[in-house]
């Protein structure tokens, strides 16, 4: 496909990709943002599209997959914000503030220790909620790597912290 011809096929699938969109999520805005998701994918892997793809289908598929994986990735953020709140609230009773400070800031500085490439899956998976497969094509690296990754990095701040340091969610297995 030439450049000129994907540019001008694209630029009249875009109402049709915005009406598909904004019906299938539900709301225009966020109907926008997939199409522009799309259209970045679609113009960052064009060199591997087959002359005989077809352009429309392409592009309606790849909206359709970008919504179900942000319909996933906001369930796993609210199970993620749930159990938060419910430890929260049992905690409410015999919390210190000071201590939850102090012990945040502790858990910070040792996550600071961590590599590069251990705190960045552990902040996009156990803090951000993606999933393995998410946050491997976040970091660009297979999804074993990001899972041996995540198991260091828990390892690492049980060992240096302790397990007790985990009732909000850092040790679980997902």
């Amino acid at each position: 496909m030439a450049q000129p011809d994907l540019t001008q096929q694209l630029i009249e699938l875009v109402p049709r990709m915005r009406r598909f969109a904004a019906g299938l999520s539900g709301s225009s805005d966020r109907g926008d943002e997939l199409v522009q998701a799309a259209c970045e994918r679609l113009l960052t892997r064009r060199a591997s599209l087959r002359p005989d793809t077809r352009l429309d289908s392409w592009l309606y598929q790849v909206i359709r997959n970008l919504h179900i994986d942000g319909i996933r990735a906001q369930a796993v953020r609210e199970r993620g914000a749930e159990k938060i709140r419910r430890t929260a609230d049992l905690r409410l009773v015999t919390s210190d503030p000071v201590d939850d400070h102090i012990r945040l800031d502790e858990v910070h500085r040792v996550m600071q220790e961590l590599s590069e490439e251990h705190r960045a899956a552990l902040m996009l998976i156990c803090v951000e909620g993606l999933s393995y497969k998410e946050a491997a094509e976040v970091l660009q690296v297979p999804m074993g790597t990001v899972t041996s990754r995540l198991v260091r990095a828990r390892k690492s701040l049980i060992e240096k912290l302790g397990s007790g340091y985990f009732e909000l969610g850092l040790g679980a297995s997902r």
